[in-house]
């Protein structure tokens, strides 16, 4: 009876110092496994280590092949779309001289009639005016003498500073002063002729859009500067501090500074006939424009 205790207890031994040895063996797989990933991915981290890499560098170079695509194919989209701008405007004349002019010379009352001649000419002369004057005059771009441009940051692209309210537009290629998104420079002229021609949701599409753009020149501050506006606002906001657009001079005259509206007889000079003034400023530097009335200091500049 003793005999089978002593050898059962040494059986029990040899099966717990078994299981020992194999929880050891595992264990040690388990830390030798951890031990290699660990290394492994600090290898990984010190081959692409940048002190300036964050989750919008990773996303930038992953998009980096569709950003080339875009450059490359979205620079014909400005010849295509004036192409079909100049087509439709020809179009819409050719329609009203034809078929309209005609029934409204029978019909309306002479009063009648010097009006939409009238209206209707002048804005053909504005129209066409003001689009020749959007796609053959230079956006603005920062010098080539770099020497004493006071740049915000550093352009990626072209390796350059970046004063104040530029940014880099892929169409031109190049940095741009107080750039924006060339739709602002196609929208109105599309918006006055397509509403004519075009259906109504598109037509409630574009007007939408020019009420946007219209609320961006209230607040006195360009569609790629509303987001950058709206992050500082918030970053601001959780440190219990108020933000504030260093270049908004006012509802009033954010407008009469979009217009370029000097002096009171600009509005008739500058607004209601055709002018080839350029804006305010030189894109590097931001004055008070002469219209503003008073200095309105702000909180914080960006």
């Amino acid at each position: 009876m003793r005999s089978r205790q002593r050898m059962f207890a040494a059986v029990m031994r040899l099966l717990l110092k078994c299981l020992r040895l194999g929880r050891r063996r595992r264990f040690r797989l388990v830390r030798q496994v951890e031990q290699l990933w660990h290394y492994g991915h600090l290898c990984l981290r010190s081959l692409l280590y940048n002190s300036f890499t964050n989750g919008d560098v990773v996303l930038d170079s992953l998009f980096e092949p569709i950003y080339w695509l875009v450059d490359h194919v979205t620079r014909w989209f400005g010849v295509v779309f004036v192409a079909l701008v100049i087509g439709l405007t020809s179009s819409i004349v050719a329609i009203v001289y034809i078929c309209l002019l005609p029934l409204i010379l029978q019909t309306y009352t002479p009063g009648w009639i010097c009006w939409h001649l009238a209206y209707g000419h002048w804005n053909l002369i504005m129209i066409v005016f003001h689009y020749y004057m959007a796609i053959t005059t230079s956006p603005g771009h920062p010098p080539q003498a770099k020497n004493d441009l006071t740049g915000v940051s550093i352009c990626r692209k072209c390796i350059a500073p970046k004063p104040a309210r530029t940014h880099h537009c892929s169409i031109c290629n190049r940095c741009v002063l107080k750039m924006d998104h060339h739709c602002r420079i196609l929208l109105p002229p599309m918006l006055q002729l397509l509403s004519l021609v075009i259906p109504s949701s598109v037509a409630l599409a574009l007007g939408a859009l020019t009420l946007w753009h219209a609320a961006l020149i209230t607040r006195g501050e360009t569609s790629i500067e509303r987001h950058i506006n709206r992050k500082e606002r918030q970053r601001l906001q959780k440190k219990g501090k108020v933000f504030r657009n260093p270049y908004s001079y006012g509802s009033w005259d954010n407008w009469k500074v979009f217009l370029g509206v000097d002096v009171p007889r600009h509005w008739l000079t500058r607004v209601l006939l055709p002018s080839p003034h350029l804006p305010h400023g030189t894109g590097l530097s931001w004055d008070l424009p002469p219209c503003v009335t008073e200095q309105r200091a702000p909180l914080l500049a960006i």
